[in-house]
Formats: structure tokens, sequence, C-alpha cells
């Protein structure tokens, strides 16, 4: 059975660094869903996968079929 390594979790403060917004707009994110985020062991923090928000990044910049 091979290991798996475990995902990269960011800071709100690193999330909105990365995606080049406010923290305010990652709270937003996670608080409707749009973001996945799993709060940390004091429960007053949040923590993102890195690759919830570069995925959540790459479909927010898709193309927009415009009929």
């Amino acid at each position: 059975m091979a290991l798996q390594a475990a995902p990269v979790l960011l800071t709100v403060a690193q999330t909105a660094s990365v995606m080049r917004v406010s923290k305010q707009t990652v709270y937003r994110l996670v608080h409707s869903g749009h973001l996945p985020a799993v709060r940390t062991a004091s429960g007053r923090s949040f923590r993102i996968p890195e690759a919830a928000v570069l995925d959540h990044m790459r479909e927010s910049q898709a193309p927009v079929d415009s009929r």
C-alpha cells in the first residue's frame, strides 16, 4: 500500500495572496460554498486546500460561450 501525500492547506491570507483578492473575498467564497475549507482544531480558523484554490481560479477564468 503506497502512502499518499497530504494535501497542501493554505491559510485565508495565503489564499487571498494567491488569488489576488482580499481576505474578506476568500471568507465569502468559503461561506457560500464556492471554495471548500476545513476548520482548524480551535474552530476559529479556516484552511483551504491549494488544489481547490487552483481549480477555482481555473474555472473562473474559463472562456464564456457568447451565443
